[in-house]
């Protein structure tokens, strides 16, 4: 028995994070039945966007153009580079401070047991931009989890090697929570990173 069009619809929109097969069958149902036009328009912009946008040549965030718009900007500070695991980090951090420099996408941590290496992070590509000697200063918003520190260590090594200062985001106790809620290991990360007043 074929397989409906339908049934493949279902099947392809499983593929977006946290969708799962009611999900996906609610989605397909609600663009046949109620937006036809949404439907076509968001599958004439799926194909454009897989066609058209990259990652940047000097950070690898998504871009349509070789370089995006955080590294062609002259005004943002190119001796502060700050790297993260995410492209949604770039955004939060965008969002939340006053960051001005520019940023390094690694697209994930370093996992030997699922076959990532410092290639596929680009950690090749960061250490050539470190060679140049344009970045002074060096920002790590890697994850707290066991592989993003150990791919904090790598990072800072390969910096540390070129003469850039590195700096890591801090951790601990969120804004207007209570110490006796924390979990033990945050509580030990905010207290080993005090700072004075």
């Amino acid at each position: 028995m074929s397989v409906s069009l339908l049934d493949e619809l279902v099947d392809a929109l499983r593929c977006l994070p946290g969708v799962g097969p009611k999900s996906a069958q609610r989605m397909a149902l609600h663009l046949l039945q109620r937006d036809r036009k949404g439907a076509a328009r968001l599958g004439e912009v799926m194909s454009r966007a897989m066609e058209t946008v990259q990652h940047c040549e000097q950070c690898r965030i998504f871009t349509e153009n070789n370089l995006c718009s955080w590294c062609s900007d002259t005004s943002r500070d190119a001796a502060q580079l700050c790297v993260v695991e995410n492209p949604a980090d770039v955004l939060a951090i965008e969002k939340a401070t006053e960051y001005r420099g520019k940023f390094f996408l690694l697209l994930g941590h370093l996992s030997p047991l699922d076959g990532v290496g410092p290639k596929d992070l680009g950690l090749d590509l960061l250490e050539a931009r470190l060679n140049t000697g344009e970045v002074t200063e060096l920002t790590l918003a890697t994850n707290q989890s066991v592989e993003g520190q150990a791919t904090a260590r790598y990072i800072t090594t390969l910096a540390t090697d070129r003469n850039v200062a590195v700096l890591q985001i801090a951790r601990g106790i969120p804004v207007g929570s209570e110490l006796e809620f924390a979990d033990g290991n945050t509580l030990s990360v905010a207290f080993e990173q005090r700072t004075p007043v």
